[in-house]
């Protein structure tokens, strides 16, 4: 059975003609128009195989789905158009007739439309992540599930007919933890006991966030349009839902932020290497890793019979090729990094929006192989240093931005308390504690620094793992100083979280500040214009030209309004595009060659100066951080419109 699931403000629909015969066809049928209002309809192809066992399974899904958006209305909207191995029509008739005494069973309102009748129809479906899904109903996909009266709503393989789920994800939802909020002291209190303060509403939100795991997306984040306004991406129709189109303004923040990143890798002591996005199923250390990581993952069968996986993080192609390594005590910590361009993991549908949480990421990772505990303790706080100023310079506030949760074991608690503690020093603020009685995961430890947005929802940037299962299960030693072969403890470190994932903070830290009153803007070394210059007439469109070469040459990235419209416009244009600087040439300027320039950070001032000047203070605000040239037309006549 396959089901198009809509939750629609309105469906409406007219019988026109009856299309089979009349004694499998809908008898006493009205020709009227028929308008439903706000309710979930299911677009049904019944196909050859289905049986009670399979209804019983879709109804017990389709009312945990319309529990979740709050709806008890349904209409089962026959449609074979969904499949080409379609059941008899006597066939599919008594299970559409099964289907809604079976949904009806889940206390909903159900109405049916007719079966075996031409219909047009009309709908407007609802503006939210889960108003549209796809299932797949079959005996392979719910025999697992047989013995159990709730059917997870979230698996893929409901809509993928198989996509991979591991244990360690199966595990999460069922872990049991205990919460606490551990103050830079190492205090830790229990949750029903912390009393917030009144600046602590970030914190309250991440708390509320992880203990309710409400990760389903109720309406469209701000960033989501932002993303489409600036011309940095939009959703990809012809793709796997999460993944993006990347527009020029996009591509170049992107790259800024990946140069970044890797600089800052390689002076902490990374080796930057490159692995493979596709790996063997059936390899005996990714299958066992795969069911310790929780993850969903994309699986391609080849045509010689073999069964792939696309990578969802570079952890083992990094522990494959620090397998073949010879590596010895004195070479520790060896710290292997790759930025992945992409990681794929297959999230739940209704978490997928804008550039919050994708299918396909890029993924800075820098695994650090250390000769003992001491030495991970040791290195970990490294790393947290590193991911702290990482975050800042991208321009997310540690202080301000990000909040912080810790989870570990109770023995790494026990046998690493001093550690546990410092690292909620070093952050200074009260944290998030989850600590697990048992250890199911392949980590003792991970902390994260989490990004609270618009909506109150978390989303993890940096992090770190303390590993102690891998290095055994990809057979990684290294010779100690006695010349026996050890394992060595990992770390998983991602200084900065998916680059994608970064833009998005970015977009809603801006969106944040508008409702203050402020200007939203992006970084200057991040803006993909940085000054915008504006010829009052087409005469002084030469001399912007002049300018415009010599800034460039200065490594600022500048463009030029050339086009046919007002100066008023323009400048509305420009604010519009978030450009920093923008200066109107006429002749005055021409003739004194000092400039009145707005400053997008400082909007009620106008600072007079010369191109030199101006340089000198772009220069002193971008100057550790890395460069790209304009990546499109610098006169704005010759670009297409990429913005939504």
């Amino acid at each position: 059975m396959r089901v198009l699931q809509l939750h629609a403000e309105f469906f409406e629909y007219e019988p026109v003609a009856r299309e089979i015969q009349e004694k499998y066809a809908d008898r006493d049928v009205s020709r009227e128009q028929v308008r439903l209002q706000d309710l979930v309809v299911i677009l049904v192809a019944v196909e050859e195989g289905d049986e009670l066992a399979v209804v019983k399974f879709a109804a017990q899904d389709i009312k945990q789905y319309m529990q979740r958006i709050k709806n008890n209305k349904l209409l089962i909207y026959p449609y074979s158009h969904l499949s080409s191995n379609l059941a008899s029509p006597q066939q599919a008739l008594e299970i559409i007739n099964l289907m809604k005494e079976e949904t009806m069973k889940e206390d909903l309102v159900v109405r049916r439309a007719p079966f075996g009748w031409t219909k047009s129809f009309s709908v407007k479906v609802k503006a939210h992540p889960l108003a549209e899904n796809f299932r797949i109903y079959d005996k392979s996909t719910i025999s697992k599930y047989s013995d159990k009266e709730d059917i997870p709503l979230s698996n893929t393989e409901l809509s993928t007919g198989g996509a991979g789920v591991s244990s360690a994800l199966s595990a999460e939802d069922s872990l049991q933890s205990q919460w606490f909020v551990m103050k830079p002291d190492g205090n830790m209190i229990p949750l029903n006991e912390y009393k917030y303060s009144n600046k602590q509403f970030n914190l309250k939100s991440l708390i509320t966030y992880e203990i309710e795991k409400r990760r389903a997306v109720d309406e469209i984040p701000p960033h989501v349009k932002l993303m489409r306004k600036l011309g940095i991406a939009d959703y990809e129709p012809a793709s796997d839902s999460g993944n993006m189109r990347f527009y020029p303004k996009g591509r170049l923040i992107k790259s800024l932020i990946e140069q970044y990143v890797t600089k800052m890798v390689i002076d902490y002591g990374g080796i930057e290497i490159e692995t493979p996005i596709m790996y063997d199923s059936k390899h005996p250390s990714l299958e066992s890793y795969f069911n310790r990581f929780p993850a969903r993952q994309y699986n391609i069968a080849s045509d010689h019979g073999k069964h792939y996986f696309l990578r969802f993080a570079a952890c083992f192609g990094q522990f494959l090729m620090a397998k073949d390594l010879l590596i010895s005590y004195k070479n520790l910590p060896l710290r292997l990094y790759e930025l992945t361009r992409y990681s794929f993991r297959r999230e739940k549908t209704g978490e997928i929006v804008g550039l919050k949480r994708l299918r396909a990421f890029s993924m800075p990772d820098c695994h650090a192989f250390c000769r003992d505990m001491e030495e991970a303790k040791s290195e970990i706080l490294k790393r947290f240093d590193l991911s702290t100023t990482v975050l800042n310079d991208l321009g997310i506030s540690t202080s301000n931005d990000i909040e912080m949760a810790i989870r570990f074991t109770e023995a790494c608690l026990h046998d690493n308390k001093d550690m546990i503690i410092e690292l909620a020093r070093r952050f200074n603020r009260p944290v998030l504690v989850e600590v697990w009685k048992e250890r199911f995961f392949y980590f003792i430890l991970k902390w994260e620094f989490n990004f609270i947005d618009n909506q109150g929802k978390a989303s993890a940037l940096s992090t770190d793992q303390i590993d102690i299962e891998n290095s055994k299960r990809y057979n990684i030693t290294f010779v100690d100083e006695d010349g026996t072969r050890k394992y060595p403890v990992i770390l998983h470190n991602s200084p900065s979280g998916a680059i994608e994932r970064v833009i998005f903070a970015l977009l809603e830290k801006a969106a944040k500040s508008s409702k203050t009153g402020l200007k939203p803007t992006l970084p200057l070394w991040l803006s993909p214009t940085q000054i915008r210059l504006i010829p009052v007439t087409s005469s002084h469109t030469a001399y912007c030209k002049e300018i415009a070469n010599g800034l460039s040459n200065k490594r600022i990235r500048v463009d030029l309004d050339d086009r046919d419209e007002s100066v008023g416009k323009k400048i509305r244009d420009a604010e519009m595009e978030w450009i920093n600087y923008i200066i109107v040439i006429g002749d005055t300027e021409v003739e004194e060659a000092r400039f009145q320039i707005r400053n997008r950070l400082n909007p009620s001032e106008r600072m007079t100066m010369t191109l030199e000047g101006l340089v000198e203070e772009i220069s002193n605000q971008t100057a550790d951080k890395p460069y790209l040239p304009l990546n499109l037309p610098m006169l704005l006549s010759k670009r297409p419109q990429f913005a939504s």
